[in-house]
């Protein structure tokens, strides 16, 4: 994914998006969130994991334009 995909996300991301911008698969990182080891803070909202983007940017260290 592109610096310019990345900063183009909406405020969260599911899994699956946030695994791509990681570089790895959606199956790993579901287990890495059930291990508790996946690198960014996730959000349970109902039945649906989510992924705060904001995080997603700072672990992969991509700063948004000011």
């Amino acid at each position: 994914m592109t610096r310019e995909e990345l900063l183009a996300l909406p405020t969260t991301v599911n899994v699956t998006t946030a695994a791509r911008a990681m570089g790895i698969g959606a199956h790993k990182a579901y287990n890495l969130i059930k291990n508790g080891s996946f690198p960014v803070p996730t959000l349970l909202l109902g039945g649906t994991v989510r992924v705060p983007t904001a995080a997603l940017w700072h672990v992969l260290g991509v700063k948004p334009p000011e």
